[in-house]
């Protein structure tokens, strides 16, 4: 089984000087590739003179995570696909557990491995931890991270189905990646893999999180925690993740309570003098209507997806668990 390892980047020389050769050092060498999206840096010249095994796809302009995974992986023959950030340092066995599980689990179309603070490698990332969750009203977690709050890996968690696998590091299979319709474009980046997990187990198939493979993630390398734009497409797109997958009395009223919801968010940032981010939420909801009325290109939907009454979440409040149940861990929470 063919397997591509896909670094997207965008003017992110620093990090495939960084983390390339060790990218290299521990998959295939024929098998990694970097896909280019719009770079205005010299990436494309330092990895032609430094890494001349490494493919390179080139972009002209910059499509953000979905659309710059879609356009390259379009032009890749493989079986299974990774789509890898550049500021991914893998541990040296990071790529066969992944293969093997996927090998061994035909049902299964997406995974992670476990992904580790770099600069603190005995924690949990925030980006995917150890496999990724939603709860009863669409908020995203992971086991090893709820909200804020990081646990230190200490092997309490196992390889287990999960909903949602980190962007990150993803593999996904080839076939099932383009039958629910790649990547949405209109997020352009964040949320778009949890939109694809969905899609993913909406037509049947199952997603994991595997505890034999590891890898290190810096983070915040595009857009840092508390960036509006970043913001932005979080609150945009956390309210099209909800359009797109739920369906019936559960949207509406899901979607009613997530506005709401926001709307604090947005007073809590506007007290604390962060008035940015609390314009930023303003915007989020206003493109959210736009989306809405039509405004948005033809959903990359197959008509053969499931709704979403089939797919099992937290069946709690995570906020209400974290906040008020002063939950702080994922084996806290109650079911």
């Amino acid at each position: 089984m063919s397997v591509a390892i896909v670094i997207l980047n965008f003017n992110g020389k620093h990090f495939l000087e960084k983390f390339l050769p060790t990218v290299l050092a521990h998959s295939p060498s024929d098998s990694v590739y970097v896909a280019d999206n719009g770079s205005t840096d010299d990436s494309l010249e330092y990895v032609q003179q430094h890494f001349p095994s490494v493919k390179l796809i080139i972009g002209k302009d910059n499509l953000g995570y979905a659309g710059g995974y879609n356009r390259a992986l379009k032009s890749i023959e493989a079986d299974y696909y990774v789509l890898m950030n550049s500021d991914i340092e893998p541990n040296e066995n990071w790529l066969n557990p992944l293969l093997n599980y996927m090998n061994n689990h035909p049902q299964v179309a997406a995974v992670q491995p476990f992904i580790l603070d770099y600069k603190n490698p005995a924690y949990f990332e925030y980006a995917g931890a150890a496999g990724g969750y939603w709860d009863n009203l669409g908020f995203p977690f992971c086991r090893g991270r709820l909200f804020d709050s990081i646990e230190k890996n200490e092997n309490q968690y196992e390889t287990a189905l999960v909903n949602w696998a980190t962007g990150a590091c993803l593999m996904v299979r080839a076939d099932v990646y383009w039958k629910v319709g790649g990547l949405d474009e209109y997020f352009f980046a964040h949320m778009e893999e949890i939109d694809l997990c969905w899609r993913i187990q909406r037509a049947g198939f199952q997603v994991a999180a595997v505890a034999e493979s590891q890898v290190k993630h810096v983070g915040g390398g595009t857009l840092e925690q508390g960036n509006p734009f970043k913001t932005f497409l979080n609150f945009r797109n956390n309210l099209i993740l909800l359009y797109k997958n739920l369906t019936g009395w559960q949207k509406f009223f899901v979607i009613l309570f997530r506005m709401i919801a926001d709307g604090l968010a947005g007073i809590k940032f506007l007290l604390a003098g962060d008035i940015a981010l609390t314009i930023a939420i303003l915007k989020a909801h206003f493109a959210f209507y736009y989306y809405l009325i039509g405004h948005h290109p033809k959903q990359n939907l197959s008509k053969n997806l499931i709704n979403h009454s089939s797919i099992k979440s937290y069946p709690q409040s995570i906020v209400w668990q974290y906040f008020v149940g002063k939950k702080k861990k994922y084996s806290e929470l109650s079911n």
